[in-house]
């Protein structure tokens, strides 16, 4: 997606997506590509990076700036998920889920943010999930306090932001089939629908449609929200 000439380039806006090898990101990579310039950030990504390493998310922001001139919109999809019992999950894979998850989320905003203040208009969202209020069990504390860290962020940047015209938000999908998902039963798919008050199975593309709508014109007046992608299962 990063092959859009310097004039393509210039007439776009540029959409930076972490995590755009996964299903929900790919999905969301595509919804943006028809409008924007989408620059995918992960380990085989048109600007690959080890998001878990902040020099190297660093230096993949520098490239970012430097190849496409800016970033109008950050998506961060990215997510690491690591299961285990509550008595001996180690401090080092939390540190890592943090870092994947949280860190580099921050890093990137920090990164862009000079220029989409000079330019009145930036939009960044994260991708967190509805099991930050419904949460599984023990064994996905890490996961569930990373997204609960970027809902804070969500919150604190949009405040924070707001007056240079850059809108910060969330989209928590529910339980999505994936490849990343695979493990969870089908019987587990099939309960959490029937307890959706849309009582269908959900896809990458409700998350997708959801996050296009937030990076355009028409959402300018949302900011500081949590948009739950779930089919009614949490209803705040």
């Amino acid at each position: 997606m990063s092959t859009a000439s310097d004039e393509t380039v210039g007439s776009r806006r540029v959409a930076v997506v972490t995590g755009g090898a996964g299903a929900i990101g790919s999905a969301i990579a595509a919804r943006l590509a028809v409008d924007h310039t989408v620059v995918v950030l992960d380990r085989a990504g048109d600007v690959p990076v080890d998001l878990g390493d902040p020099a190297d998310v660093r230096r993949a922001a520098q490239v970012v700036l430097d190849r496409y001139g800016r970033c109008d919109i950050l998506v961060h999809s990215a997510a690491m998920v690591a299961f285990g019992p509550f008595e001996d999950f180690e401090l080092d894979l939390w540190h890592q889920v943090q870092a994947v998850n949280v860190e580099s989320a921050l890093l990137l905003t920090q990164a862009f943010a000079p220029g989409m203040r000079e330019r009145d208009f930036g939009r960044v969202v994260f991708i967190v999930s509805n099991t930050f209020w419904r949460p599984p069990g023990a064994h996905m504390r890490a996961y569930v306090a990373s997204k609960g860290a970027l809902i804070g962020m969500t919150h604190a940047l949009a405040v924070g932001l707001g007056g240079h015209g850059i809108a910060v938000t969330a989209v928590a999908p529910g339980l999505t089939r994936t490849p990343a998902t695979s493990v969870v039963p089908a019987e587990e798919f099939e309960e959490v629908a029937a307890r959706q008050a849309l009582p269908r199975p959900l896809t990458p593309d409700d998350t997708a449609a959801v996050v296009a709508m937030l990076v355009g014109e028409g959402a300018a007046a949302l900011t500081g929200q949590v948009l739950t992608v779930d089919g009614g299962l949490v209803m705040r």
